[in-house]
């Protein structure tokens, strides 16, 4: 195949998968202020978990989505399977920006994004398949992990994308007109019906696969492409071995590097909206060429033990990674006899037990159950190297700060750290694409390698923020406890894979 016509195919799929995954994460990006507008108010973090546990509904659904899309994709073909799965993605995430809040149609609303939400997810199911499969079968088979690792950036580009987009909206609008009922949040939901049409457009001019043209012309499809994977032992062994000894520890890392991260930062660490999210942006541009480059290294070396070694390094640094967050926006030991000494005032002075006097602003004051909680406005940052501002006492009064801006050195620091956490994405995710295909005969690709992928990263991967929150609120003492779901996970899918899985796969996809 000549590298332009490649390089074509590359493109129009990555396109296609990249907006389907930013449909499907903004809703994630936007939990905070979506679970304000479809639930009632008076409990916020049971708000948020029901916004959470739907967002969770899209990745329970994603293995029926694999089921129902796989087989239609090894029965019809993989490029009018995976249009399909386009425009049922693009339809959903429009319609969920325009369901009126709880405020308006009452219990309706969450129900209603609660449909669209596993319409979304049943898309998803069979979408990645379909475009792993269609580009590995285009592929040379020395060059397989290289070209199909291009479309493993397309999960990061779509969150990379799904965060830019939420910024500029935000950042040129009030909060109040962002957070509305029919506010800007809105705007990241409507603007992907115009992504659709783009990449409908591009994918209609697409050839169907090469091998697949040739079993159907020799009228060698599957006929029974469920049966055929999950009913012959040899072939359910493998199904088995994939999730257990691969996907499932891929999913959790995938979504402990980027979606727990920037909750982590937001929800534990108090950083303001803007740095939480630069801070993420930054992190996925310089780490994103990583999983082309693992790709590439698949296939000079083979795929298990670069998936392994991610794994490992992030069951050995997760905690030491999230405790070093919370360590450096927490206070400073010296400051906890912090007095307030002119609370009439927009501008009041903290001192602590050495006399050192510090001046701040405060805005948006609010005083609920004896906790006082407030934006701080330093005199040239709000957060400072030395770790002054965290949360002190006067009486029996509380001060919890909320909006931490750190100070530059910090800010990179941080942002050298989820890239750590991400970089451990690209090497479990980066090879994986062309590790599934090789693992399946063509006629039951598209069904076989969907469900494991979408068991692993939907129910074990899409569970980590849900999860990770509902810990850390049932086990308040220990603010890293939601981080032992994704570190066991890791771990047992380590122990299966290095036992279990072949380093190198039959490259034979012909098969």
């Amino acid at each position: 195949m000549k590298p332009t016509t490649i390089r074509s195919v590359i493109a129009a799929s990555s396109v296609g998968t990249m907006i389907e995954w930013y449909d499907f994460y903004i809703f994630g990006m936007l939990a905070k202020t979506i679970s304000t507008q479809f639930f009632p108010e008076g409990n916020a973090t049971a708000a948020l978990l029901s916004t959470l546990a739907i967002f969770a509904a899209g990745f329970i659904v994603r293995p029926f989505g694999a089921l129902v899309f796989g087989r239609l994709g090894d029965l019809i073909g993989r490029k009018y399977t995976f249009l399909l799965t386009l425009v049922l993605m693009g339809g959903s995430t429009f319609l969920i920006g325009l369901v009126p809040g709880y405020k308006s149609i009452g219990i309706a609303a969450p129900l209603l994004v609660l449909l669209l939400r596993l319409i979304q997810g049943l898309a998803l199911g069979g979408e990645y398949g379909g475009a792993a499969t269609y580009v590995a079968e285009h592929s040379p088979a020395h060059k397989r992990g290289f070209y199909t690792s291009w479309i493993q950036t397309t999960a990061t580009l779509g969150l990379f994308v799904a965060l830019g987009v939420i910024m500029l909206v935000k950042l040129n609008m009030p909060d109040d007109a962002f957070n509305a009922e029919w506010g800007g949040w809105r705007y990241p939901f409507w603007i992907s019906i115009l992504l659709v049409i783009v990449s409908v457009y591009i994918r209609l001019k697409m050839s169907e696969s090469p091998l697949f043209s040739k079993l159907k012309s020799e009228g060698k499809t599957s006929t029974n492409p469920l049966k055929e994977s999950f009913r012959h032992k040899a072939n359910f062994k493998m199904v088995l071995m994939a999730l257990f000894g691969a996907v499932m520890g891929q999913g959790v890392v995938w979504y402990t590097g980027q979606f727990y991260a920037q909750s982590f930062l937001e929800n534990s660490c108090k950083l303001e909206f803007e740095q939480s999210r630069t801070i993420m942006l930054w992190a996925i541009a310089f780490a994103t060429p990583f999983f082309v480059f693992w790709g590439w290294l698949s296939d000079k070396i083979g795929r298990k033990w670069i998936m392994m070694a991610g794994m490992l390094l992030a069951i050995v640094t997760y905690r030491p990674i999230f405790n070093t967050f919370l360590k450096d926006t927490t206070i400073n030991e010296s400051f906890k006899d912090m007095v307030i000494t002119s609370p009439e005032r927009t501008s009041f002075k903290l001192t602590d037990k050495k006399d050192t006097i510090v001046t701040y602003t405060i805005q948006n004051i609010t005083n609920e159950a004896g906790t006082l909680t407030f934006d701080m406005v330093g005199t040239d940052t709000v957060y400072s190297e030395t770790n002054v501002i965290a949360a002190s006492k006067q009486g029996n009064q509380s001060l919890e700060f909320k909006n931490k801006k750190l100070s530059q050195g910090l800010y990179w620091k941080f942002i050298g750290l989820v890239f750590l956490l991400i970089l451990y994405v690209t090497m479990v995710y980066g090879p994986i694409a062309a590790f599934l295909v090789e693992m399946f005969p063509t006629k039951i690709r598209y069904t076989s390698m969907s469900l494991p992928y979408h068991i692993g990263n939907g129910v074990f991967g899409g569970l980590v923020p849900f999860i990770g929150l509902l810990l850390t609120t049932s086990f308040p003492s220990d603010p890293l406890v939601g981080l032992w779901y994704p570190i066991g996970i890791a771990a047992l899918c380590l122990l299966i894979g290095s036992i279990y899985l072949r380093n190198k796969i039959d490259e034979n996809v012909e098969d």
